[in-house]
């Protein structure tokens, strides 16, 4: 008879998902605590849901990474989505060569890509903030909607585009109606990737934003300085946020695929 094997892999496996998520949960529940205390939780409580919410400072952080993280999404979208598909019409070299350069800010790690930012506002005489901001949110955030959109360029006919011009479409019908629907889940991806970086960036945002302008990372770094059970409450709200837009994008490709093939089945009747 053999013997069982100690289920080592489970208990690491178990390990890395609680060394993850414990911090989650006590950021949540401490949250909810009705005194400063970090460590000890007195009772439920919202007052400091009730504190962040009147406090003007973090209204205007939170107002702050939400628009940022929206127009950067935008923009490194659309810029990541028209690259990829002229680059798929370039020479190889070309391909290559961009590639490389599209996985340095990938590479490198965020405090060099913040310092060069940095560098190159100073030279170009532009002064720190709302503008910046979003500038180095969309120069960072499009490598990874490159990133997520050219595999799926490559899994698609090449002459696509032909067929659809020989079907008598123009060219921006044939890349509207024939290319940008096969490239949709890349596309959505790349979004998704890019809205998450935007909204919980800090080392790049702190060196590129100015006065008075601020997400809920450089907020939350000022607040740490100090006790401020604050902080539980607004990282909460970034974890929820966070969750949704998952939860929401994973939701949206089964919704239309049941609906999808609810017609097929009464076209089919």
């Amino acid at each position: 008879m053999k013997k069982k094997k100690f289920p080592l892999t489970r208990v690491i496996l178990a390990a890395v998902i609680a060394f993850f998520y414990i911090p989650i949960v006590y950021t949540v529940v401490f949250s909810f605590n009705s005194s400063r205390s970090l460590t000890h939780f007195s009772g439920f409580s919202l007052r400091w849901y009730e504190k962040m919410f009147a406090s003007s400072t973090t209204m205007n952080a939170i107002w702050m990474t939400f628009v940022i993280a929206i127009l950067a999404t935008i923009l490194s979208t659309i810029i990541g989505t028209i690259t990829v598909i002229g680059l798929s019409k370039c020479s190889r070299p070309l391909r290559s060569a961009v590639s490389m350069i599209n996985d340095l800010p990938i590479m490198n790690p965020d405090i060099v890509t913040a310092i060069g930012l940095l560098m190159f506002f100073a030279t170009m005489e532009i002064s720190k903030g709302f503008v910046t901001l979003l500038l180095a949110h969309v120069a960072f955030c499009t490598p990874y909607v490159m990133l997520s959109i050219t595999p799926r360029l490559r899994t698609l006919d090449p002459n696509l585009a032909d067929a659809a011009l020989d079907l008598g479409a123009n060219p921006w019908q044939a890349l509207w109606h024939a290319i940008i629907p096969q490239l949709m889940p890349g596309i959505v991806s790349g979004a998704l990737i890019a809205f998450t970086m935007s909204f919980d960036d800090f080392v790049i945002s702190y060196f590129v934003t100015g006065n008075g302008v601020q997400n809920i990372s450089i907020l939350v770094y000022t607040m740490s300085k100090r006790i401020n059970p604050s902080i539980n409450a607004i990282s909460t709200l970034v974890i929820v946020i966070i969750t949704a837009v998952l939860i929401l994008f994973n939701l949206i490709p089964i919704i239309r695929d049941r609906a999808m093939g609810r017609r097929k089945k009464e076209e089919t009747a």
